[in-house]
């Protein structure tokens, strides 16, 4: 079949998501690719809409095993017709659990016919120089891995004439999902005195938590502990608090140290 152009679309706070699928996008090189990110909460503003002569990549993160909540609105008020599409999640070194099933279903249930799935590893959002998990993930040998994807995806839509042709894809998970979607309401970045309030973070915060004429205060109820704030931070005047989530962070380091490996279905 015929692609007319190339749609992108990931929420990524701190860049993990957004280089997968662009490698995968380099794979299949299509010529220019058209990137919606919409990490900010402004640029959910934007509504998507697709044909079936688009081809769109979704990529999205797995927060406790789950699509992230944050997104739920704006997923499931994307209009495709019948528009082929490569569901991608990225998780950090531990599980990526139900969140490439619930993907696929949300995108199928919006008009898609998904023709590829994968799972891809990213450094994990709690990842530190002192517990690090997936430190430096994606890497080459990851971004390998989904050009390679990129490239089969083309060859797959060379071998039909439309996205209907294309079997179902067995996507490993549970119905119901599990997971969790109610993320913590936790008080866990410490700001030190190397904060210049340049407002970086406030900038970057994909949920609008950190107050951007006063970067110290950051509101616990609308954070997802995405940590793109610590990540960002140019000063690293940004660290966790003692308490859940560095606890989270150092049972990831111990349990989770061995090396994955991302999957695709095809």
């Amino acid at each position: 079949m015929k692609v007319r152009s190339l749609k992108l679309v990931c929420f990524s706070p701190t860049g993990t998501t957004r280089t997968i699928v662009q490698g995968i996008a380099r794979g299949i090189d299509q010529g220019s690719a058209e990137l919606l990110d919409i990490t900010r909460p402004d640029a959910r503003k934007q509504r998507l809409r697709t044909s079936e002569s688009d081809l769109l990549v979704v990529g999205m993160p797995v927060y406790m095993g789950r699509v992230p909540d944050v997104l739920s609105e704006w997923l499931h008020a994307v209009e495709a017709d019948n528009t082929p599409a490569v569901c991608v999640v990225v998780y950090g070194n531990r599980e990526y659990d139900d969140a490439l099933l619930e993907l696929r279903d949300i995108m199928k249930k919006r008009g898609c016919i998904p023709i590829a799935c994968g799972a891809y590893i990213g450094e994990h959002s709690f990842s530190s120089t002192e517990t690090p998990t997936a430190h430096g993930r994606p890497d080459a040998n990851d971004l390998n891995h989904a050009e390679l994807l990129g490239r089969k995806i083309s060859a797959k839509l060379r071998s039909v004439s439309s996205a209907e042709e294309v079997s179902d894809l067995t996507i490993p998970g549970n119905q119901p999902y599990g997971g969790v979607t109610e993320l913590w309401s936790v008080d866990f970045v410490a700001t030190g005195g190397e904060c210049t309030r340049c407002g970086i973070c406030a900038e970057g915060c994909p949920v609008g938590a950190v107050d951007p004429e006063n970067s110290h205060l950051i509101d616990k109820e609308k954070c997802i502990t995405c940590c793109a704030c610590i990540k960002s931070c140019p000063q690293n005047a940004k660290t966790m608090k003692a308490g859940p989530v560095k606890d989270a962070a150092m049972r990831l380091n111990t349990l989770y140290g061995d090396r994955k490996e991302p999957v695709y279905f095809l």
